[in-house]
């Protein structure tokens, strides 16, 4: 997953947590003790309670009341619930869909998908397919796209050169080391021309499928945040989107970026997910055209300054990719 979107970097406390109720040992809400045998007292008491409950009924729909009973409430886990597109995105839900929608920040890209899974948030929208498969297959559940919404190019920088052609034979380009953006780096200077990967490389590509004799360029590893820091002592570095902002990277001067609409970036989509059970909830596919709405689509390519491409694949089209990546990953660990 990762530019700030494409996470495999980064574990914390989520920001939502079950509810706070007494419960008994078995997880569900104790009940209260039984009252004594005061019966006409609490029938006393119960018509009092229902005669003020149906004042204070009739009273809201003489006043109009609040529509917000009607929505359809949704917990989404993200990484960037700061950004001001999820304002937009909110306000949307509500005015067309009539979602309720809670975004649930996490600090930690590792929490967001284990907190799907166990039932703390109803949707997530941070990763892209690649990510997600790493998780499924590990983690033996089945979180299930059920839309698209975005890639972000990964790029290459250098503060030594201004074209890949000026790289020299033996140049050094650090790449992270996380294992999803390792091989998307890894095939991102193989589109360059920069290096070659043994059997044309897949998402899963390692150094030790770099072809040397036939590749013009050396890489070295190192944590996805170092790579910016690390320009100054290499030729050039693979960085991903959110560390070249904060290192204040023109984007407009990488030397090299993957090609979002090519095959070998399909892995790299980012996606709306939920529970496999959930995946034709219909009102979770009212979050996903809310999320493609035109003024939410405006301020996102605001907010990533054009570097993201907006993608809006079908639900079916990301699945059947996810299955392809776990198929691979599954084949690659059995060997």
């Amino acid at each position: 997953m990762t530019d700030k979107h494409t996470p495999a970097d980064e574990t914390s406390t989520p920001a939502s947590s079950t509810h706070d109720a007494t419960s008994a040992e078995n997880g569900a809400t104790a009940l209260p003790p039984k009252p004594k045998n005061n019966t006409g007292k609490y029938v006393a008491i119960g018509a009092g309670v229902l005669v003020v409950a149906l004042a204070a009924g009739i009273g809201a729909k003489v006043l109009g009341g609040s529509s917000d009973d009607k929505l359809t409430h949704l917990k989404v886990g993200t990484t960037e619930a700061s950004d001001p597109y999820w304002n937009q995105l909110v306000k949307v839900g509500k005015d067309k869909y009539g979602l309720d929608i809670e975004p649930v920040n996490f600090s930690d890209y590792t929490q967001a998908n284990p907190a799907l899974s166990e039932g703390q948030v109803d949707l997530n929208q941070f990763q892209h397919l690649q990510f997600l498969a790493d998780y499924n297959t590990k983690a033996k559940q089945n979180l299930t796209p059920i839309g698209a919404t975005y890639i972000v190019p990964l790029a290459l920088y250098s503060k030594k050169h201004t074209s890949v052609g000026q790289f020299p034979q033996g140049g050094k380009i650090a790449i992270p080391n996380d294992p999803t953006n390792q091989a998307r780096a890894l095939l991102l200077l193989q589109s360059a021309g920069l290096l070659k990967l043994k059997g044309g490389g897949t998402s899963l590509s390692t150094p030790a499928d770099i072809d040397a004799g036939a590749s013009k360029v050396t890489v070295t590893a190192v944590n996805a945040e170092q790579t910016a820091a690390a320009l100054p002592s290499v030729d050039g570095a693979i960085v991903n989107n959110n560390f070249a902002a904060d290192a204040k990277l023109d984007p407009s001067k990488a030397l090299f970026k993957d090609d979002p609409h090519a095959a070998s970036s399909k892995p790299y989509i980012n996606v709306v997910v939920a529970r496999a059970a959930d995946k034709d909830n219909a009102d979770y596919a009212k979050f996903v055209k809310a999320y493609h709405d035109p003024s939410v689509e405006k301020l996102i390519e605001e907010r990533t300054k054009g570097t993201s491409v907006l993608v809006n694949n079908s639900a079916s089209e990301v699945q059947g990719i996810l299955a392809n990546l776990e198929a691979q990953i599954k084949a690659k660990g059995s060997k």
